[in-house]
């Protein structure tokens, strides 16, 4: 996988992961605070009620104004909001902070709203319920005390429960702090207890409701809930970025099924798939390539085959009108002659078909290419006596001679390039080799007329000659040099021509890295 690709994935999880952790905190800080806010007046609720039931909870439970600044006001002195207004008058619990802490509003049935003014809401609400629990509890008979702390309790939202177990009593300083104050609060904000003493000394254990819990188990399943929400989302939206990229895939593998060859993918920046539509286009490319080659080839033969085949039909018509054995000779040497050209051409064509429709399967090893060079000139030295054929091979490159090659093709790419020099040459072909470490050369000159620099290009394409001859003296087939292209395509280097400027010809030069 290229680092590319495996960063800008690692950034899309890792800001998916930022997201979903920015999401959830700050679903989990919105319900933390509205659940809090519940829970706060939850907790008030009963004893408020209580105390805005009590005709006079001020006189009634005298400590209450000071200790929690409690006190009746009118509605219009709190300057509250319409809608807290509005809850008040459903009979709400109100719960509101400033600067000086939490303060308690309910509304009276008699009208006015109750306030207390509290430091920690918690503990201040248990140990205000314990004063009234206590107050009452005294002004019940012990006979009677057991029968009606129950519905006293349930009435203010507190379990109560006598402490006639000495296992069950807290730790000393809690003992200690009962017998100074009657009271005294343990625990913790997850859950508060509140021992009582009565008049007649018996210990009696207040129980509060649970403390407030910012990761309850509702929260942590609709957090992770939430956070597999906006996976699937992203998920989704990544899956559908992906599929409208293989979509378009599709839809140009269709158009290029039903022949139109011209059709590619468009290739978007940071597309999931642009390695496999750049690869698509590509394979599209040689699909059309070849198609385009196999038509080329298909007309360029049947032309190629009408002229040997048709002087072979006017031999074999020459024969049966023959008069003499020199006659007869003359043209069974004719056909003979036409049919090794047909076999030359034919071999020809299966040699540009493989390299054109994938090339062979290229087994490279190490050779030596100024041994192949020189055999090339030996033996276009026999075809072609009245051509000096010279092959120039400095000392510098016999030092690098050994290229990883296929010697067999290596060796067909030269000989039709000096085999094309000769039959173009004046009387002079230059073979050069300019090996180093890093790249072989391989030049060839001839000193004939050379080729139009406009035509450089078109010499390399199939079936392409730049004279209109058909004989089998220079006419040729068209296909060597495009042979010698994609020889050297299959080794990693490239062929190209110019002119020569000693000799004057044509040069076709040979570049390909030494080793692969």
């Amino acid at each position: 996988m290229p680092v590319t690709f495996s960063i800008k994935l690692f950034t899309r999880l890792a800001g998916l992961a930022v997201l979903i952790a920015l999401v959830c905190s700050l679903v989990a800080w919105g319900l933390s605070s509205v659940r809090h806010q519940a829970w706060q007046e939850q907790l008030a609720t009963p004893l408020m009620t209580w105390l805005a039931r009590t005709p006079s909870p001020g006189q009634h439970y005298h400590w209450l104004p000071r200790l929690y600044d409690f006190r009746i006001r009118d509605a219009d002195e709190l300057n509250l909001d319409a809608v807290s207004l509005e809850r008040l008058g459903y009979g709400h619990t109100l719960v509101k902070a400033d600067q000086l802490g939490p303060r308690v509003l309910v509304a009276r049935p008699a009208g006015g709203v109750l306030s207390m003014r509290l430091r920690n809401l918690y503990p201040d609400v248990a140990e205000a319920t314990a004063l009234v629990l206590l107050w009452h509890l005294n002004e019940i008979p012990a006979a009677d005390r057991e029968s009606a702390a129950i519905p006293l309790a349930e009435s203010l939202g507190v379990r109560l429960s006598a402490l006639a177990d000495s296992r069950r009593l807290p730790q000393p300083e809690v003992l200690t702090r009962v017998w100074e104050r009657n009271i005294a609060w343990y625990g913790d904000q997850e859950q508060g207890h509140v021992l009582l003493r009565l008049d007649d000394g018996t210990l009696m254990r207040m129980d509060m409701p649970g403390g407030f819990r910012a990761l309850s188990l509702p929260v942590l399943v609709l957090l992770v809930g939430l956070a597999a929400l906006v996976l699937l989302v992203a998920v989704r939206l990544l899956m559908r970025d992906l599929e409208h990229s293989l979509r378009s895939v599709e839809s140009v593998a269709v158009r290029i099924a039903r022949g139109d060859l011209e059709a590619r993918v468009e290739l978007g920046q940071g597309s999931l798939v642009s390695r496999l539509a750049r690869s698509f286009n590509g394979m599209a490319e040689q699909i059309q390539r070849l198609v385009e080659v196999q038509r080329e080839m298909i007309h360029a033969v049947s032309h190629e085959l009408r002229t040997p085949v048709a002087r072979i039909r006017f031999g074999v018509q020459m024969i049966e009108t023959a008069r003499d054995e020199q006659a007869l000779h003359r043209q069974l040497d004719g056909i003979d002659n036409d049919i090794q050209e047909l076999d030359e051409l034919i071999d020809e064509i299966l040699t540009y078909a493989r390299l054109e429709q994938g090339g062979p399967v290229f087994s490279l090893r190490p050779a030596s290419v100024t041994d192949i060079v020189r055999q090339v000139v030996e033996e276009q030295g026999v075809l072609h006596p009245a051509t000096a054929i010279e092959a120039v091979i400095p000392e510098q490159s016999e030092l690098f001679s050994e290229s990883d090659i296929e010697p067999r093709y290596l060796h067909r790419a030269i000989q039709n390039l000096v085999g094309n020099a000769c039959r173009y040459a004046t009387g002079k072909v230059r073979v050069s080799c300019l090996l180093d470490e890093q790249n072989c050369r391989v030049d060839v000159e001839d000193d004939g007329p050379g080729i139009p620099e406009q035509e450089w290009e078109k010499v390399f394409s199939a079936f392409a000659r730049l004279d209109d001859s058909r004989t089998r003296n220079s006419g040729g087939y068209g296909l060597g040099l495009s042979i010698v292209r994609r020889i050297l395509f299959w080794h990693g280097g490239q062929s190209f021509v110019s002119r020569s400027d000693d000799l004057g010809g044509a040069r076709f030069s040979l570049v390909w890295p030494r080793r692969q």
